[in-house]
């Protein structure tokens, strides 16, 4: 199609377009909105982790304190 040109559609079909257009609008800011929470979930997920991963390095220099007190011989 050329630009510029007049494009003639039926009043009926211009509505139902109007119709499945807003419909589309919709659907998009609701997946916007569930993205954004599926965003914050992972965020808190990766902060878990995040202190998982401390927590457990925290008990593996306590444990690497322990051997070494208990089994380096002193003199």
């Amino acid at each position: 199609m050329q630009q510029g040109m007049n494009v003639f559609v039926k009043i009926d079909e211009y509505k139902d377009i109007l119709d499945i257009v807003g419909l589309i609008q919709e659907k998009v800011k609701e997946a916007k909105t569930i993205l954004g929470k599926i965003n914050d979930l992972k965020n808190q997920e990766d902060a878990e982790l995040e202190l998982w991963k401390n927590g457990l390095n925290d008990v593996e220099r306590k444990l690497n304190f322990i051997d070494q007190t208990l089994f380096e011989p002193k003199f």
